[in-house]
């Protein structure tokens, strides 16, 4: 298959170096920074540059950008995308990216899904990008109703060649409300947490606990307040949530009610145990 990349950041190089050493796919790419291309092209990782001449080529299409890019650049490229193509991105967040690109897709003819590939580093850039990054990963699909099994299967089939080895289907709606939780907070919670005065003498006196816990607090604040404000009633309930039970625990230490501190502690410790299962103790 010929392929298109659009942006070669962390996602969309690593994309292309898995592409080239798992696959016998061709890549087309394209990045604003026109350094990174040269490289890209230069080392084998892009087979050629993704133009308007050769776009319509390409048997899928993969925006690694943000997502106001991603909406922008299909817009402007949808008279040239093949109607036997399918365009999937790589957005951190569905609903404003699918409401927008699932309708044009229908008025084009070509085939859109929404997806999130669920892998990162803290670090960000084509500097960053590793074949290896999406090895037993997972690999979220927002597919419309109208979309074939086909064309699932065949991006499905296409992801699990470069490492990712959990498909999860998902709507925007329901993929939204989730990441809120179990990325959004949890960058929030890191970068809130490494403001406190003690961050700055913690050398020698933490271990695993502090390092797990900041790690994403180094993130990249341009992507990630797009994304914040991309889903930003999902991410309000869950802080809404998380600073009501952080609450609950300010006022028994204050109160110094050992009881109900004892008791909030292993409400926290049940309920991973519960959720973790077998593998909380393994």
């Amino acid at each position: 298959m010929h392929i298109g990349i659009v942006g070669l950041g962390l996602i969309g190089g690593s994309i292309a170096k898995a592409i080239g050493a798992y696959t016998t796919h061709r890549v087309f790419a394209y990045d604003l920074d026109a350094g990174v291309l040269e490289e890209a092209l230069s080392r084998g990782v892009v087979d050629r540059r993704l133009t308007r001449d050769n776009i319509g080529r390409c048997d899928v299409l993969i925006l690694a950008v943000y997502p106001g890019a991603c909406i922008s650049f299909v817009r402007e490229h949808a008279s040239m995308i093949d109607r036997d193509a399918i365009v999937v991105d790589c957005c951190g967040v569905k609903g404003i990216v699918c409401d927008a690109l699932e309708p044009l897709a229908r008025e084009k003819g070509f085939t859109f899904i929404g997806c999130h590939p669920m892998a990162g580093l803290h670090m960000s850039g084509f500097a960053y990008a590793t074949a290896d990054l999406f090895q037993k990963a997972s690999f979220v699909m927002c597919p419309g109703d109208d979309v074939p099994y086909g064309k699932v299967k065949r991006i499905s089939e296409l992801f699990r060649s470069i490492g990712f080895t959990n498909i999860q289907m998902s709507t925007p709606q329901e993929h939204d409300v989730i990441i809120a939780y179990t990325s959004q907070l949890c960058h929030i919670v890191s970068n809130c947490f490494v403001k406190n005065e003690a961050a700055s003498i913690h050398s020698g006196f933490s271990a695993g606990s502090y390092r797990d816990l900041t790690r994403v607090a180094k993130l990249n604040e341009q992507m990630w307040t797009e994304l914040f404000l991309d889903n930003r009633e999902n991410l309000l309930s869950q802080l809404d949530e998380y600073i009501s039970n952080l609450v609950k625990y300010q006022k028994a230490l204050a109160a110094e009610d050992r009881d109900t501190l004892k008791a909030l502690l292993r409400e926290g410790r049940e309920r991973k145990e519960a959720i973790d299962g077998d593998s909380y103790r393994n």
